[in-house]
């Protein structure tokens, strides 16, 4: 994500950020996705303030996380996260990870982008690696009313997509959350494997 319009959005709102609760659908989906890759090493890719690496370390995972916005990188450095500034396009590993998690994040790719950053995520993971993929449902590319920059999916869209990366889609959760532009927006939350 290179967006400097939706860096600029989070990068004064990280307070507000992390004090948006998270629906319970995602609270289960995190965990399962823990649980899934068991033990190993981990990429929150467009990882926020490092809420969520700071509870995979707690899970007992080894984490790396990447985002491009720097207060962000900054905040999760200083509560212990091995956080890094850089963009979905850094995501150049080869078999590197056991797991890759990418929560509200690839929302922010323009819909070009979506299949080579999905490529991008398979290749960095081991064979049979565990993937999780937030998103918000929707058509489209817009702003919202923070300026922030989305690309909106349909489910069917997003499964084949995955499908065409050679993912293999374990399960799937939709419910509706409140977001940091205060609106209410239906979501999909994936976990699939390598």
């Amino acid at each position: 994500m290179t967006d400097q319009k939706t860096i600029d959005a989070y990068s004064s709102r990280v307070a507000a950020y992390l004090s948006i609760p998270l629906p319970p659908e995602q609270i289960e989906s995190r965990m399962a996705f823990a649980e899934a890759v068991g033990e190993g090493h981990v990429l929150d890719l467009g990882s926020g303030p490092g809420s969520d690496s700071a509870f995979f370390l707690r899970e007992g995972l080894t984490v790396r996380a990447l985002d491009a916005t720097p207060a962000f990188v900054q905040h999760a450095r200083e509560n212990g996260v091995d956080a890094h500034l850089g963009t979905f396009d850094d995501v150049t590993e080869m078999a590197e990870y056991d797991g890759v998690y990418a929560s509200f994040s690839l929302l922010h790719a323009p819909r070009k982008d979506f299949p080579r950053h999905l490529a991008a995520i398979h290749q960095a993971l081991k064979p049979g690696g565990v993937f999780f993929l937030g998103l918000k449902l929707g058509t489209g590319e817009h702003r919202d009313d923070l300026d922030r920059y989305y690309t909106y999916f349909s489910q069917t869209e997003i499964e084949e997509a995955l499908a065409a990366t050679g993912f293999t889609i374990d399960r799937i959760t939709t419910g509706m959350g409140r977001g940091l532009a205060g609106s209410y927006d239906g979501f999909i939350l994936v976990l699939a494997h390598a």
